[in-house]
């Protein structure tokens, strides 16, 4: 059985095929999901699991150039946003909710998390470990 890293072999499987700039979504349980792009459904039940955990499970073993974020969550989940600037050697942007909805026409995949509270997405883009 594995020790480290992501027990769910479909994360471990995704982020191992993340190539430079490729792109993962970390979403709350409303966010669309477009149709052509994998959903790897993590949530249980309102706020089970938050986004906080599984961010920080996938920063643990992901390596982030940059990040984008809806601008909305500035004033309505500042939590999110804070968390979000808070990533050293991370560039973080924000943009409006419907050019981020736009954004995650991209993703390798969307993590769905059970988080119930407002913007809390954020899309990552591969960096390299060279």
């Amino acid at each position: 059985m594995k020790k480290f890293g992501h027990l769910n072999r479909d994360i471990s499987r995704v982020l191992a095929s993340m190539g430079h700039t490729d792109c993962i979504v970390i979403a709350d349980c409303g966010l669309p999901i477009p149709p052509h792009v994998e959903c790897i459904d993590l949530s249980i039940a309102l706020g089970t699991p938050s986004y906080f955990a599984v961010l920080d499970s996938i920063l643990a073993d992901f390596q982030v150039e940059r990040a984008v974020l809806a601008s909305e969550c500035q004033s309505l989940n500042p939590a999110v946003a804070a968390q979000a600037q808070s990533m050293s050697s991370v560039a973080v942007e924000f943009v409006p909710h419907s050019e981020f909805k736009q954004l995650t026409q991209h993703a390798k995949a969307i993590i769905r998390t059970g988080e119930a509270s407002p913007y809390a997405n954020i899309v990552l883009y591969s960096g390299v470990i060279f």
